[in-house]
């Protein structure tokens, strides 16, 4: 299946306007009209001729002043440029649904650092009015404790990759919204009782399937209130505890999306007042949960209760 193209739609994701000849289903169309676009997507011939030219490292990203290109074999080559466009040269043969995987990922992690704003690897939900992020390495479940929250009634900000801006100047920084769309591994389906059968499994990830959360997305930027770095522990226990001091920049730094480019790209020292514009106003915990069994719903209860502690206390 070769990727399709259109005459150009028009998306609202991550704070932004995005106007894509590539199709996005996974995002949601804009409903008005003449609106300021922020960044465009296309496919051009022409990424070739400047991957060509780049100085690339196998597995690595070719970084220039205003530009980031990667290749992935078999699927595309991909340009991030100046925080305004993606562009992608797809490969013969490649599939469209493993294309938008590192659009919606990748390209648009690198390109909201470009626009200086700070994107973290993990999920974010609203719960009474304010944004919560839980962050985490590949597998530490950032997920599934999302899908376990909006099992309860709560709503989806983001998936993946955290969009966390501060807008107009503020010192208060905000979730911005994604797209109503989460990734879940088949273990994590079958303990919500949800059958596989009912959703599409991630191109090249069959045990990884992409779950529709239309009618459980806020669709509206939030204020950020806390953070959770989840882990993984052999401890038969959760544990929760509150991260303090300089730990606190270095776990931002560590679960910033794709944080090897931070130094490449020049960005040092944004990164750093970014960080310390809000580390200081918001609860940091670090949240470790056994692997010997299934406790998202028991993770749900330790985070409602910290939130009720921390509220009681203001």
């Amino acid at each position: 299946m070769s990727i399709g193209i259109a005459e150009g739609t028009i998306y609202k994701a991550f704070g932004l306007v995005i106007l894509s000849e590539i199709p996005l289903p996974e995002l949601v169309e804009s409903e008005e009209n003449g609106e300021q676009v922020d960044i465009s997507i296309n496919i051009d011939n022409n990424l070739s001729h400047m991957w060509n030219k780049s100085e690339y490292e196998p597995g690595k990203f070719a970084v220039e002043e205003n530009s980031v290109m990667f290749q992935i074999p078999n699927t595309a080559t991909f340009c991030i440029k100046d925080g305004k466009s993606i562009i992608v040269l797809p490969m013969k043969g490649s599939e469209a649904a493993k294309i938008r995987l590192y659009i919606l990922g990748t390209c648009i992690g690198v390109l909201l650092m470009q626009r200086r704003i700070l994107p973290l690897h993990g999920s974010a939900v609203a719960i009474d009015g304010k944004a919560y992020a839980f962050i985490g390495e590949s597998g530490a479940g950032k997920s599934t404790l999302a899908s376990a929250f909006i099992s309860k009634g709560y709503r989806l900000l983001s998936d993946d990759v955290i969009a966390i801006d501060f807008k107009d100047g503020s010192n208060v920084p905000s979730v911005m919204p994604s797209y109503p769309q989460q990734k879940l591994w088949q273990e994590s389906l079958r303990e919500f009782g949800m059958e596989t059968k009912n959703y599409h499994p991630l191109f090249e990830r069959e045990t990884k399937y992409s779950i529709p959360v239309k009618s459980n997305f806020f669709p509206n930027p939030l204020p950020l209130a806390g953070v959770f770095e989840l882990s993984k522990s052999e401890n038969p226990s959760i544990s929760l505890c509150k991260i303090e001091g300089l730990v606190r920049f270095r776990t931002i730094l560590n679960q910033t999306f794709r944080s090897s480019l931070i130094n490449r790209l020049g960005l040092s020292e944004w990164h750093f007042k970014a960080s310390s514009k809000f580390i200081n106003k918001i609860d940091i915990y670090q949240l470790q949960r056994p692997t010997s069994r299934f406790t998202a719903d028991d993770l749900v209860s330790t985070i409602l209760k910290s939130i009720a502690m921390e509220e009681s206390k203001c």
